[in-house]
């Protein structure tokens, strides 16, 4: 997937646990493991602005695109 998400390098930097992260944005711990593993499909607007809030971060910190057969023209 072309979509990677360094979650856990933004609580890294912040050090911040999953447990608290989780009780900061009121997101279930399962749910939240499922975004910073990757495996999540979709992020609401409303959770990704909570994270960024708690994290003093922007979303392109958090999300990034990456896609090794695009080619730049």
């Amino acid at each position: 997937m072309p979509i990677v998400v360094n979650l856990d390098v933004m609580m890294a930097k912040r050090k911040m646990s999953l447990n608290e992260l989780s009780e900061k944005v009121d997101l279930t711990l399962s749910n939240l493991s499922i975004l910073k593993t990757g495996k999540a499909k979709a992020i609401r607007f409303s959770t990704l602005e909570a994270i960024c809030i708690v994290l003093d971060c922007q979303p392109g910190d958090i999300l990034e695109f990456k896609d090794e057969d695009i080619v730049s023209k």
